[in-house]
């Protein structure tokens, strides 16, 4: 469920027109709901209700200032994978108790940025890792808690490249290797063991892959306790899909996802923490574009939008499929006609949707692509020398720029000419 719903013939986000919302900061933009987003928060926190639990946001999702703010006074923690996205936690009032840090490629000097403002633990993903943060930690007279990232060879059964639990994948340690890896992080005075770590992949719809993988979780928890291990916690990751194709995709509810970690894991006494960020951040945001051009081609029309694939990459990477709806609600009957949506982007993997069906649609209307709260304006670039697009906040009958689009002169004056050109 989202707060982006048509109203008097217009699509409203919460109690504003987005019309008038374009009307005033210009297309292509990012426009969040705020009760789309607390809502989605409260749903994974009602999901491991009466366990001890952490719901820590991965906020590689979605970063803005303004939505972590949100989050971090609903009490979330974080999950990030750079210094620049620790910084962005802390910025917004997330306690450094509160803040995970996962990614396979920490440097000394975000290691030394997090043990310095203080962190939750570490998520290590190999034997290298592990040294390194041992060395920082024993220069600076501290001890890291830390988890280590087992890679359970499940088969999460989502999109290759965002598949992070089999075998060739390159996160992680092989479980068969747990207890040998363990035995050597024991021995480094520099760390501390609290727990286990695993994330199998994102855009989950279904639950087995997950029971696979926390199965195996629990039986390598009382292995590693019976080698002399205190293990407290459980990082299980995240992953849980949603539904970008409305008619044919139910992803599982994080209830159901909840009720799966209480069955396989629950037994152990452990902390659970879960890292969910799409299922958070997507429904709760649109990217709001303006028709340029309807052209006719041979064999099929074009809608030229001008909102292009450095805005939103992910069906150019991912073959990924967003609902594209007009902002003006068509009227009951009206027939739909399939065009190809594309951007103005000088590449012809600028393209968002092949023969989609839809009103028909001319010059001027404004569409909007719904579920693109998550992985669109961080994944964003200036290709083409194009702007960043602004993100924009929707609570209840008010908004505000929560990011502004930068002008062509300040896009230009970030570059710097040698004095010797």
């Amino acid at each position: 469920m989202d707060h982006f719903l048509y109203r008097d013939g217009q699509l409203f986000a919460e109690d504003v027109p987005v019309a008038e919302i374009a009307a005033q900061v210009g297309t292509p933009f990012y426009l969040y709901s705020r009760a789309t987003l607390t809502r989605h928060f409260r749903l994974f926190q009602e999901a491991l209700s009466g366990m001890d639990h952490v719901v820590c946001y991965a906020m590689k999702a979605a970063s803005n200032q303004a939505l972590l703010t949100i989050l971090a006074k609903e009490g979330a923690g974080m999950d990030v994978v750079s210094g620049g996205e620790y910084a962005r936690a802390k910025a917004a009032g997330v306690p450094g108790e509160r803040i995970v840090f996962s990614g396979v490629g920490k440097t000394w000097e975000e290691m030394r940025a997090a043990l310095e403002g203080g962190i939750r633990q570490f998520n290590l993903e190999s034997e290298p890792e592990m040294e390194v943060l041992n060395q920082v930690a024993l220069s600076m007279g501290v001890v890291a808690p830390v988890t280590i990232r087992v890679n359970p060879d499940v088969d999460a059964k989502t999109h290759a490249k965002i598949a992070t639990g089999k075998s060739e994948n390159k996160f992680g340690i092989p479980i068969s290797r747990a207890r040998e890896v363990y035995a050597h992080a024991a021995s480094l005075k520099g760390l501390k063991i609290v727990g286990i770590d695993m994330h199998i992949g994102s855009q989950l719809t279904d639950l087995e892959p997950f029971r696979l993988a926390y199965r195996k979780v629990a039986e390598l928890t009382e292995t590693l306790r019976a080698d002399g291990h205190d293990i407290t916690r459980l990082d299980l990751g995240g992953g849980l899909g949603i539904p970008y194709v409305r008619s044919n995709e139910a992803p599982p509810l994080p209830l159901d996802w909840g009720q799966v970690i209480r069955e396989e894991v629950g037994h152990l006494g452990c902390e659970v923490e879960i890292e969910p960020g799409r299922l958070i951040a997507g429904n709760s945001g649109i990217l709001v574009s303006e028709v340029i051009f309807v052209k006719s081609g041979e064999g099929r029309d074009f809608l030229i939008i001008d909102a292009a694939m450095n805005d939103l990459i992910r069906p150019a990477m991912y073959e990924a499929h967003h609902d594209i709806v007009p902002l003006k609600e068509p009227a009951p009957g009206t027939e739909e006609q399939p065009y190809d949506i594309v951007g103005p982007v000088c590449e012809s993997g600028d393209t968002f949707a092949k023969q989609r069906l839809m009103p028909p649609l001319e010059a001027g209307d404004l569409v909007a692509f719904r579920s693109a709260g998550a992985y669109g304006a961080v994944m964003a670039s200036e290709y083409n020398s194009r702007p960043l697009i602004p993100e924009v906040l929707v609570d209840g009958d008010q908004f505000a720029v929560i990011r502004p689009r930068p002008s062509f002169d300040e896009m230009i004056n970030r570059d710097t000419i040698p004095e010797w050109v």
